[in-house]
């Protein structure tokens, strides 16, 4: 054992394990990565250190980070540096006058670079010539055997022509060991080896575990290679890691998943058939190489079913008076769908296992449908979820694709209960009667069996293809028109009818809910900022028109940012809102609508006309101009709302027989028939009896009272019939200001579902036939004399106070 107590520079080397050779190979980049490497080139490190250094072999850049004191004892090469042989932009090959292996023993950083004190140990050859005769023998015979595999290891016939030049077996070792491929860990341990007889046989035991791993690299490599087809290039690496996974047992993770799932599964209190399902599935995904796109479908598929509430409820509440309480607080008015809503809360305590009622909110846009279902939500104690329907075409919205597809998922009532997070939610279907339908199917059959209380306790999706109960969830639905909704749908369905808010509805909705949130919102408080109830009825009157409270939100909310700018700009304590002040607020009035019309004149009727956004005033205009008894329609009338003013000619000339008016004013004269706003589309029969009451008032020349408004079908023989929407009309006509509306007589049932501001405020005249028609709306009955064309008005007296809004109209 010979120390050297000199300090000599230490060139590390990543990866790389240099042994005591006289011609030593050296990667230049292994060098060239590591941080204190001295010389950049061998050639010049004589120069700066002398000869002597000392190479030591590290894993890598990462194992530099340690303290140079944790490279004490390492195992390393000492040389002294002769000339460098040859070099290239990858490699440097250098003759050494002196090398032997060697121990660090006092590693320190000298001016920022490595040095360190080394030990060179005694080695342990063989004892006599005939040993290393059969132990060069037997190397030989070694490497023989395992031709095929030094070739693969680039191991050439010239080094095995040097190889049977060199005498000494642990040289021989040495040099084996550095002309082939190993790993890093072998080649370190054969270069800690001492004794010859013992590096030899590490080195053959090296070597036959990397010849069997390649032997088996290259069996699975030929079973892949026989179900490969040509140029298939993606399969191939698929199979060649399907064959490798099995080789090695590996497929933990698969393993690891499928028993997660079977534990989960079986702590759930599922259906033995849903079990089962779910239990081969995981038995499948065990089979399946776990990165193939089948294993991630499977996984995906098995955390999705296990997510769902299977098993989860929450407990329910049912407190009439909570409810009572909550909804008084959350909404204003609606005391008829208050008191069914609370019945119903009633009977589900009486009677907790009744099967689920579907409800239907229908109403006009902005008057609360979705705001008092999550209202009902909380009272009862259930999770709310949302779903939208508007615009739903395709039936697997609502069932699911098949797991099969690319891009499958869960319909949206499954994957609503699985974000309710509890299988008795409260599931709100928005906008039923928006659904549409395709040469994908129908989503409202396939609702059918979802709204259904027989059926739904098995729905099945086709993305989870087991049953689950929906029975225990509570669905509402709101629709705008529901007779849009498919009569089947439409049938399991029980009905509320909302109605639209009246003006004084809309102030204490405003004062109570709309500006203390806009405010909010703004950053304003009563102490900075007051709205005079006038004001605020001029904004509900002259800036609105609608059936909710969409549009006076917004309205609010303009008023709210413009007095904060006042009140930034302009320092201003506090704003009070006047009527006078809308103007600089909101602009000019853009719905200043008159009571009535001021002049009474012939030919001119108020009728009530039913859209999808509330009721609307439909005045109907006739004109008798010089021709020949023809019938010009205008106003973007429908079929059968022109049937109607065909019908109408036909009972005022029966009409005029009847009571010796002179009907030569028909044969002289073109009727024209106009509904004002031609650009809005107009159907319905329920404007008969206002075409008539405005021919018979344009011939016999008699005023129609102005206060008065109508509503009805006509037959060919004079009766009244009834119709519908009468709720949105006469709450039109009540905004209006009309204070008298004829209605069918089948029609007087229905009047006691108005609201009693309503009823209050207005008289309801009910008709059985066009007589009793005339005889409430004309301001005089005609008389029997004969009349001519000359006792009528000029036509451009003719005008109107308000038209049919901006939506479709049902006349």
């Amino acid at each position: 054992m010979t120390f050297n107590l000199q300090y000599i520079p230490i060139i590390p080397l990543a990866n790389i394990v240099p042994f005591p050779l006289k011609i030593i190979k050296i990667e230049k980049g292994a060098a060239q990565d590591i941080p204190f490497f001295v010389p950049k080139e061998f050639a010049s490190a004589d120069k700066l250190f002398g000869k002597a250094m000392f190479l030591m072999p590290v894993a890598g850049a990462e194992e530099l980070q340690e303290p140079i004191s944790a490279f004490n004892d390492t195992v390393g090469v000492y040389i002294e540096l002769d000339k460098v042989v040859s070099e290239n932009e990858n490699y440097i090959s250098i003759s050494v006058s002196e090398m032997s292996r060697a121990v660090a023993l006092d590693c320190v950083m000298i001016n920022g670079l490595p040095f360190t004190k080394i030990e060179i140990p005694d080695e342990t050859p063989l004892g006599s010539g005939e040993e290393t005769t059969a132990a060069r023998t037997l190397f030989f015979e070694e490497l023989s055997s395992m031709k095929d595999y030094l070739a693969r290891r680039k191991f050439r016939d010239t080094d095995m022509v040097v190889l049977k030049s060199i005498r000494d077996i642990g040289a021989m070792a040495d040099f084996a060991a550095d002309r082939l491929i190993l790993k890093f860990s072998y080649k370190k341990e054969l270069l800690a080896e001492l004794d010859h007889m013992q590096r030899m046989a590490k080195l053959f035991s090296f070597l036959k575990t990397e010849a069997s791993f390649s032997k088996i690299e290259g069996e699975i490599s030929a079973k892949v290679q026989e179900s490969m087809e040509k140029n298939q290039r993606e399969y191939y690496l698929r199979e060649r890691m399907k064959a490798i996974t099995n080789e090695l047992g590996e497929g933990e993770s698969n393993r690891s998943d499928a028993e997660k799932f079977r534990e989960h599964i079986l702590s759930l209190m599922l259906p033995e058939d849903t079990e089962k399902h779910l239990l081969g599935e995981c038995d499948k995904l065990l089979k399946m190489p776990p990165h193939s796109h089948e294993a991630t479908v499977s996984r995906s598929y098995l955390e999705f079913c296990l997510s769902l509430p299977w098993d989860a409820e929450s407990p329910q509440v049912f407190d009439t008076h909570k409810t009572a309480k909550i909804l008084d607080r959350d909404h204003y008015g609606m005391e008829d769908v208050k008191e069914r809503i609370i019945d119903m809360v009633a009977v589900m305590k009486l009677a907790p296992e009744m099967k689920g009622q579907i409800i239907c909110l229908a109403g006009p846009p902005g008057i609360g449908k979705t705001s008092i279902a999550r209202s009902i939500a909380e009272a009862l104690g259930r999770k709310y979820v949302r779903v939208s329907l508007g615009g739903v075409r395709d039936e697997a919205d609502i069932r699911g694709h098949r797991k099969t597809y690319i891009g499958a998922m869960a319909g949206r009532i499954i994957t609503a209960l699985k974000t309710a997070g509890t299988k008795n939610p409260l599931i709100l279907l928005d906008e039923v009667d928006k659904m549409g339908s395709d040469i994908k199917g129908d989503p409202a059959s396939a609702l059918l069996e979802v709204l259904d209380s027989e059926q739904n306790n098995a729905f099945t999706d086709h993305y989870v293809e087991v049953p689950f109960d929906l029975s225990k969830v509570l669905f509402i639905t709101t629709a705008n028109n529901y007779t849009q909704i498919p009569a089947p749908l439409l049938d399991r369905m029980d009905i509320f009818h909302m109605q639209s808010y009246t003006a004084e509805e809309k102030l204490v909705i405003a004062r109570r809910h709309l500006l203390p949130k806009q405010m909010k919102l703004c950053g304003l408080s009563g102490n900075t900022l007051r709205i005079q109830d006038a004001a605020l009825s001029a904004v509900i009157s002259d800036y609105t028109r609608e059936a909710g409270v969409r549009t006076l939100e917004r309205r609010l909310a303009k008023i709210m940012r413009k007095s904060a700018r006042k009140i930034v700009e302009e320092k201003t304590k506090r704003v009070v809102i006047k009527p006078e002040d809308l103007i600089e607020y909101l602009g000019v009035a853009k719905y200043k609508r008159s009571k009535t019309q001021k002049q009474q004149l012939p030919g001119v009727v108020k009728g009530l006309a039913w859209t999808s956004v509330g009721g609307e005033i439909l005045e109907i205009e006739v004109a008798l101009i010089k021709g020949s008894g023809n019938l010009v329609l205008t106003g973007s009338l429908g079929d059968v709302m022109k049937e109607s003013a065909r019908i109408a000619i036909s009972v005022v000339k029966r009409y005029a027989e009847k009571h010796s008016i002179d009907t030569k004013i028909l044969e002289e004269n073109d009727i024209h028939i106009h509904a004002p706003e031609g650009a809005v589309p107009k159907d319905g029969p329920s404007a008969g009896i206002t075409m008539t009451t405005a021919i018979l008032s344009a011939v016999t020349g008699i005023p129609v009272r102005q206060d008065v408004a109508m509503t009805g079908e006509i037959t060919l023989l004079g009766r009244v019939l009834p119709i519908g929407g009468l709720r949105e009309k006469t709450m039109a006509a009540f905004t209006e200001g009309v204070t008298t509306i004829i209605i069918p007589i089948d029609n007087e049932p229905d009047i006691y579902d108005l609201s009693e501001a309503v009823r209050g405020a207005v008289t309801f005249v009910t008709a059985e036939n066009i007589e009793e028609v005339l005889s409430n709306a004309l301001t005089e009955m005609p008389r029997t004399s004969e009349m001519t064309a000359g006792d009528m008005l000029p036509v451009d007296m003719l005008n109107r106070s308000s038209g049919a809004g901006g939506a479709s109209v049902e006349a």
